[in-house]
């Protein structure tokens, strides 16, 4: 670990050429300083390890909800929509169109989305991800009195997420995003998400995620997949996308997210370092009673900007 983390220090190209002999001496040098500096300190070796291997980080992958942004409901809201007949009802109204069941239309919206998740298992999917559009699409064709357009579709969906899950972002977002983005660190997402999920990124950074510094080959949205966390198939497609376009493997890269399971337990079955934000108790899961939840990851902060301290 020394001896690449050295090489890499000195300047050598992860994603190949030729390095220069007195850029590895350098790199050699102050490695040597490291290992003395954590020694002095009484720094534990397993913890000198970590450390040693935040130093190799080339990359850095986001989760979204309970991660950089803030959630009412402390992760996206599909599970929310029992009890909501009367919200429905009202938006549907407000497009001058009526319900045309007298049933509890949320407990008939709940029963589409256990509807697809089971033809998605039956597919061999183990932890499926809907379009909250299709879903949408199908319950007005069922249950509304009149067709909807696609536009008129995405702005119901939206509405109905922003009333029954009201986001934020947490403190310092784009000073974090904008800093790693300076650095020249590629960043990406891996997230469970629908079709607005970047959009109301977007609105929080007051700019387009490709600006900010996000790489777009790097975005790894769940519902665009038919996959959602803690299925690896999200992981292990950002890990070849990381190797295709920035010739990276996942232990040159840090993913960081608020669950123990879907985050950290997944991101590490593919090699990824990872890093716990426990920065709000509404979002974070520690999932203490599941075993595969009793790894550790290399870090956990509290507050985003910690994130820079540590990967500095």
């Amino acid at each position: 670990l020394d001896v690449i983390a050295a090489v890499f220090i000195g300047g050598a190209s992860m994603s190949g050429g030729v390095g220069k002999i007195i850029g590895a001496v350098v790199g050699a040098f102050l490695m040597g300083v490291l290992n003395n500096g954590m020694s002095i300190m009484g720094i534990g070796i397993d913890y000198q390890q970590v450390i040693k291997g935040l130093v190799l980080l080339a990359a850095v992958i986001f989760d979204v909800y309970g991660t950089l942004i803030c959630s009412g409901v402390g992760d996206i809201s599909l599970a929310e929509a029992s009890g909501r007949d009367g919200l429905i009802r009202d938006m549907v109204g407000r497009l001058g169109r009526t319900v045309t069941s007298s049933s509890d239309v949320s407990v008939l919206f709940n029963g589409m989305i256990k509807l697809d998740h089971a033809q998605s298992r039956a597919k061999g999917i183990d932890f499926p991800e809907i379009d909250i559009r299709h879903i949408w699409q199908s319950f007005f064709d069922k249950f509304v009195s009149e067709p909807i357009s696609a536009d008129e579709l995405r702005m119901f969906a939206t509405e109905f997420e922003c009333r029954v899950n009201p986001v934020w972002p947490y403190d310092d977002l784009v000073r974090v995003l904008s800093d790693l983005k300076q650095r020249g660190m590629p960043m990406g997402i891996v997230s469970n998400a629908q079709f607005y999920t970047p959009l109301m990124l977007e609105a929080f950074v007051e700019s387009d995620l490709v600006t900010i510094g996000f790489d777009p080959r790097l975005l790894v949205w769940s519902f665009e997949h038919q996959h959602g966390k803690p299925s690896l198939h999200l992981f292990e497609e950002q890990a070849r996308r990381l190797r295709e376009h920035h010739s990276l493997t996942p232990e040159q890269c840090l993913y960081v997210g608020n669950d123990m399971l879907k985050d950290i337990w997944a991101a590490d079955q593919v090699g990824f370092k990872t890093v716990l934000f426990a920065g709000d108790q509404r979002s974070l899961r520690l999932r203490e009673d599941d075993e595969r939840c009793a790894l550790k990851p290399e870090a956990t902060i509290v507050e985003l900007p910690q994130l820079l301290e540590l990967i500095h």
